[in-house]
Order: C-alpha cells, then structure tokens, then sequence
C-alpha cells in the first residue's frame, strides 16, 4: 500500500514545455494586474478644476490721495494814513517813530530883490530888470566836427602778367628733392591779393601738385611788388599767380 503512494527517484515530474508555460501564464496574470488601473481611471472632480483654472480677482485699487487743503490768501490791510484831505491818528503806537529834519531857510532881506543883484535895480526895470540885465550872455559851444571817416581801400582785379611786370623781389622756389627724384614737374597756381605796400596778403591755393606746393608757396609769400595806383592813390589787387618747375 505503501509502495503505491511514494513515487520513485527517478521520475521526472517537471519539463522545460510546462515550466516555460506556467512562466508565460504568471507573466500575463502581472500585466493584466497592471494595465486594469490604467486602463479604468477615476474621473477627476469638474469643480475642482475649474477652481484651479480660474485666475484670482484683482486686487482691490489703492485709496484715493487725500485732499490738499485749500491756500488762504492772507490780505494785509494797511491803515490809511488820509481820509478826505485829513490826517487820520494811528490805531497803535509805532515801536520807531522817524525823526524828519528839515533844512534852515535863508533869513530874509531886508531890500526887494534876488540876493545877489544890484541894490534898487535900475529905474527903467525895476529890480528884476537889474538883475537880467547884469547876468552876462553865455557864448555858444564851438561846434565839433566830425572826424574823417577812413576810406577803406579799393580792391581791383589785375591779371597776373600785369602784375608779374612789377615784381621788385621775386625769389626762386626750391625744387624739393623728392619731386627732382620722381621727375615730377609742373605748374602751381595761387589766388593772391596785394595789399597797397605791394606785400602779398593772403595766398589761396588754386591747383598744383601736392610735392610742389610747400616750396611754391614759401617762395611766393616773400615776394614784393610795385604799388598799384588808381587815381593817385594805392589800392589793393586781386591777382593769380603761377609758379613753373621745369626739370632741365
């Protein structure tokens, strides 16, 4: 009976096809433990969420500034001093009182007349005739004149050979090495304007190479012509003046 009931040693009760299995089964069981929660939701409560999502009301406005208070105007009433042509008497008694001092008057003469004239007048006018009479006429003021007026000096164009004609001292311009080197050559011209004693005044630059111009215009600042003369009298020109480099 015994015998019956125990299984013998060697008998394999398990295969890797029911172990496989049973694997497979307990892995279905946890998914589906899983996915019922997730699959079968709560609803959430409507009213609660439309609580959140409602934004809060606005703060209540700051409280008006409070009221300035009206400026009084302080009149000052100032006591009238006359009423009618009458001199009224003060309210109050003023701390300071002014002291007014008036000047002496002369003493009086005993002669009609103005202090000063001849005794008894003459007997024509009177003692206001005397007097007019004795008073000396002033001489006029001598009249003043003017004077002279200064007479800006004439400006005249002169063309520039005109004037080159009376040159007194015309000394050369250097011809800068740089220039010689680069056999630069050429003409440098000037607006000038020569004042009455023949100097050069002011010398403007109207065309010329730029390595040319220095020497140029320090040899053209020292030259000295022949006053010109209009109607005897000296005037200022208006001139050009050209200056030639010429390589030899």
């Amino acid at each position: 009976m015994f015998e019956q009931t125990f299984v013998e040693g060697n008998v394999k009760t398990k295969t890797p096809f029911t172990v496989m299995a049973s694997f497979l089964f307990q892995c279905f069981l946890i998914g589906i433990a899983i996915l019922i929660p997730l699959i079968y939701t709560d609803t959430l409560p409507a009213t609660q969420l439309t609580s959140f999502l409602v934004a809060p009301p606005p703060p209540p406005p700051p409280p008006p500034p409070p009221e300035a208070a009206p400026i009084q105007k302080v009149v000052r009433v100032i006591p009238r001093q006359f009423d009618a042509g009458r001199l009224m008497a003060p309210k109050s008694i003023p701390k300071e009182i002014a002291m007014i001092k008036e000047d002496e008057l002369p003493p009086p003469s005993s002669a009609g007349g103005v202090v000063g004239g001849i005794v008894g007048g003459f007997g024509g006018g009177g003692v206001i005739g005397g007097i007019i009479g004795s008073v000396p006429v002033a001489a006029p003021p001598p009249e003043v004149k003017a004077a002279p007026k200064s007479v800006a000096p004439q400006r005249i164009p002169v063309g520039g050979n005109v004037q080159q004609a009376k040159l007194i001292n015309q000394p050369k311009p250097v011809y800068p090495p740089l220039a010689r080197q680069a056999r630069i050559q050429g003409t440098v011209r000037f607006t000038a304007i020569i004042g009455v004693d023949g100097h050069i005044q002011n010398l403007t630059l109207v065309s010329g190479h730029p390595l040319l111009v220095p020497s140029a215009q320090e040899a053209v600042k020292q030259w000295v012509y022949q006053p010109t003369l209009l109607n005897g009298e000296p005037v200022e020109v208006v001139t050009q003046i050209d200056v030639n480099f010429t390589l030899q």
